[in-house]
């Protein structure tokens, strides 16, 4: 990696020079309060080119003919300033400088429009691309740690789940018959796999996290909330930065971005971005560490502008994960109700075999089946927009795949139960939105588009058995069970299809009564369609025609196949009412009725009492949503930000992931829980204590609860129960911690580093949240405890020239679980997820 590192900068190196011409700007430098400034620093951003102001505030400078460029106004103790010069003006520039640390007012294109965040009647957070390279937070797993309503949960990455609230994805291994209650787009394009959470950021401008119901802004339908993520667009302006982070454990991230003209009317900009570490996990069997990091992902952009009023990107990115790893560590073993020469500990007895931990924090594992986490993921999209009227007519059209191939040990154990586990994955989509949004009379704005996704999935999977399959499997005292070979190499091979299709027409306009009161109503209509093809075939294993024996190894593995075809409508919509009281208090309420489209379960069915599938549970009912919100967003004094908003959530029909005692349903299936209610509390705040001191902070109360689920599968220790359901009615959903939330501030001074004036800091971040049950029926066994991890940096940086900070994770070296999961088949024995140990390093940066 470190060379495709090396050979990429050569070539964003080169592509960073460009032709220069001569023509003197002149401008003036003040403070907001019209006080002229004297020796502020104006440079022609990705030149060498500079000047400084005099005793009045004004300046010229030099452009040698690169129109169209970027002014960079840099003074100590005042906001850095860029401005865009795309002719050479008659009069003088007029340049204001805002004092430094006033609170920035972030603006966010949610709505399709380009507005302040604290007037937007949503509940949403805002990670702009500077926040998130500063904190580290380079995948959606770090953004968790500053935006506390959302979770994660990644045993690897095609079994990624993204919540808000606590809702969005089933909880446990991933299945591809239900769509994500999160959308995530990436510069308006809908990414369908979650596993897109886990790879790296590649040049972001901003994250926004918005909270709840989007059904009629965005064109996928999402019940539960977007990350609507931008990147830095190409510029006519050159420009370029380079990024290399070290750290222990080898870390070795590489960013770099350059952009410029390409013509009169097209610009380009070309990114980059590398990470790689070693293990985090000792595997005693191989004697290398496990769970690396090998990322690489390259992003290309070419901006036309044939016209004033219109903008044509065309975009193209691939990013690759070669990890040796996500390994996990067995965690524990649960006494479960079946017969003691059942239980894990008198299995592994009987096989002469120890743990080579009984601390999963030892970080030790002697796994014999090779973990793989190979995965590409990439595509094109063309996106138009013109002004037509009083808005912007949008176009955006996009091809995406995901390849996956893995290989897991999922027994966890040094045992040859399962040796081999691996279901590589196909997956292509074609997305086409467009919409209109603007203002459509003096008093009403507003937006509609129609959406159409359709995306095919395709599964080869390959599951076997090795020689201590028999002992985990064994159900009777029979002899036959020792008969030997008769489940060595005996597996299945899966051929699992899905084929599924959305349209949507939606809508939402923002009706102003007054100036301080408006209405927001909005609409959706959706048709989805999903078929799934589904058989697996046994292979393998000792050859006979006896009859007790073929009965042991189908109590094993089975053949299997099905069909399902299903489709649904459904109306939805929300209505929204705003009122800004005055200048600082800013009020909403909400009501939404969402959905989560039909599912089907295309990775096997448990079976009767005769072994044939129970296909009453091929087909997943939708989820109906009933959504309640009130919110106030404030700022109580200058340069503060407090934000409240309380929800509550109703579910019917709630889509959960079930993990089953048979081997053959190899990924856990769907089901519906018949009601669920999440309700709670949210809290952001920001303050700018003094020129030198920032605070921040956000956390948030969440109850989730399972209203109604009378035919829950069986918690992880009353596996062999004489029942086969459970109702867990009245208990808490899984991932759902009471209590989140995270702090964090700034401590900063002026300072000039070799030569450039910037600030000198040091910041330190923090993340708390409570227990959490990690099985879809509450198991005492897999509940994660609440932790706390802090982290800090310090250093010096500069909107030009060289930057540098020191940084430190999990400074504390907690020890803490992100997940709990049992093995495959159920025998007790359950594994966790672990939180990275203390890491620290340094970040050079260098901005052109």
């Amino acid at each position: 990696m470190k060379t495709s590192i090396q050979n990429i900068f050569t070539i964003l190196f080169f592509l960073t020079f460009s032709i220069s011409f001569a023509q003197n700007i002149e401008g003036v430098v003040t403070t907001s309060e019209n006080i002229p400034l004297e020796a502020v620093n104006v440079v022609i951003k990705g030149t060498t080119t500079s000047t400084i102001t005099d005793n009045s505030g004004k300046f010229i400078i030099d452009s040698k003919g690169r129109l169209p460029f970027t002014l960079l106004v840099q003074y100590v103790g005042y906001t850095t300033t860029e401005i865009e010069v795309t002719s050479v003006p008659a009069n003088p520039i007029q340049i204001a400088l805002k004092e430094e640390n006033e609170l920035i007012e972030v603006v966010v294109s949610s709505r399709r429009r380009i507005e302040k965040v604290q007037d937007v009647p949503i509940a949403i957070s805002v990670i702009t691309g500077k926040q998130a390279e500063q904190t580290g937070a380079f995948n959606v797993n770090r953004i968790k740690e500053l935006v506390p309503s959302v979770q994660l949960y990644s045993s690897n990455p095609r079994n990624t789940g993204i919540n808000i609230r606590s809702l969005g994805s089933p909880f446990g291994l991933t299945n591809d018959g239900i769509d994500p209650g999160v959308g995530f787009y990436v510069d308006g394009v809908y990414y369908a796999r979650p596993a897109a959470t886990t790879l790296d950021f590649i040049d972001v401008e901003q994250i926004e996290v918005l909270r709840g119901p989007q059904g009629s802004l965005f064109g996928k339908n999402t019940t539960s909330g977007a990350f609507n993520i931008t990147t830095r667009k190409p510029s006519f302006t050159s420009g370029a930065d380079f990024e290399v982070s070290y750290g222990n454990y080898s870390f070795l991230q590489a960013k770099a971005s350059v952009t410029g003209a390409l013509g009169k009317k097209v610009a380009g900009r070309l990114s980059f971005s590398g990470t790689s570490r070693d293990g985090l996990v000792d595997n005693v069997a191989t004697g290398r560490p496990t769970n690396t990091l090998n990322n690489q992902g390259i992003r290309g952009q070419l901006l036309w502008t044939p016209t004033v009023n219109t903008n044509v990107i065309f975009a193209a990115d691939i990013t690759t994960q070669r990890p040796d790893g996500y390994a996990q560590v067995v965690a524990g073993v649960a006494p479960t109700q079946r017969a003691a020469y059942r239980q894990f500990d008198a299995i592994i007895k009987d096989l002469n075999y120890q743990l080579p931990s009984q601390n999963a924090f030892d970080r030790r594992i002697d796994q014999d089946t090779p973990w793989r986490s190979n995965q590409d993921m990439g595509g094109f999209s063309l996106n138009v927009d013109t002004k037509i009227g009083g808005g912007t007519l949008t176009s955006t059209t996009a091809w995406r795949f995901w390849n996956w191939d893995p290989s897991n040990d999922r027994d966890f154990t040094g045992l040859q139960v399962l040796a081999k586990s691996q279901n590589p994955t196909r997956q292509t989509q074609i997305t086409q939105e467009v919409r209109y949004a603007g203002q459509l009379t003096s008093r009403i704005s507003g937006v509609a588009g129609v959406f159409f996704i359709d995306q095919t999935s395709q599964t080869d999977g390959t599951e076997e058995s090795g020689n201590a399959q028999w002992r985990f499997s064994q159900s009777t005292t029979s002899p036959l069970w020792k008969t030997p070979g008769l489940f060595e190499g005996y597996g299945i091979k899966t051929d699992a299809r899905i084929r599924s299709s959305s349209a949507a027409v939606f809508a939402q306009i923002d009706w102003s009564i007054t100036d301080r009161l408006h209405i927001l109503p909005g609409l959706r209509y959706n048709f989805d369609k999903k078929d799934a093809h589904y058989a697996r075939t046994t292979y393998g294993g000792l050859q006979t025609s006896d009859p007790a024996l073929i009965a042991l190894k189908k109590l094993v593995y089975s053949d299997q196949s099905f069909d399902s075809s299903t489709d649904n409508t459904d109306f939805s919509g929300n209505l929204t009412l705003t009122f800004k009281a005055n200048d600082k208090i800013n009020a909403y309420a909400t009501y939404a009725k969402s959905y989560k489209p039909v599912g089907v379960n295309v990775a096997g069915l448990p079976t009767d009492s005769k072994g044939a599938p129970l296909l009453d549970l091929a087909v997943i009912k939708p989820e109906k949503v009933n959504h309640y919100e009130i919110g106030v967003k404030t700022s109580p004094f200058r340069n503060s930000i407090f934000n409240l908003a309380f929800f509550k959530t109703d579910i019917k029909d709630f889509q959960t992931n079930v993990q089953a005692a048979e081997l053959g349903v190899n990924r856990g299936y769907l089901a519906n829980a018949d009601k669920v209610r999440v309700q709670g509390v949210e809290l952001d705040a920001s303050f700018v204590i003094s020129s030198h001191l920032t605070i921040n902070g956000a956390a948030t109360y969440t109850d989730g609860t399972y209203v109604k689920f009378t035919n829950a599968p069986l918690p992880l220790e009353e596996t062999g129960a004489p029942v086969s359901f459970k109702d867990v009615s009245g208990t808490n959903l899984p991932g759902a911690s009471r209590w989140a939330g995270s702090l964090g501030g700034e401590l900063s001074d002026n300072a000039r580093f070799f030569g450039n004036a910037g600030k000198v800091f040091l910041a330190i971040d923090s993340y708390a949240r409570s227990e959490f049950s990690s099985s879809p029926s509450a198991s005492k066994y897999l509940v994660v405890p609440g932790y706390a991890i802090f982290n800090a940096r310090l250093g010096f940086r500069a909107s030009q020239g060289l930057s540098v900070h020191f940084w430190g994770r999990n400074l504390l070296n907690k020890d803490y679980y992100e997940q709990l999961l049992p093995a495959g088949g159920n025998a007790g024995q359950y594994a966790g997820v672990l939180g990275d140990q203390r890491t620290y390093g340094v970040t050079l940066k260098y901005n052109l």
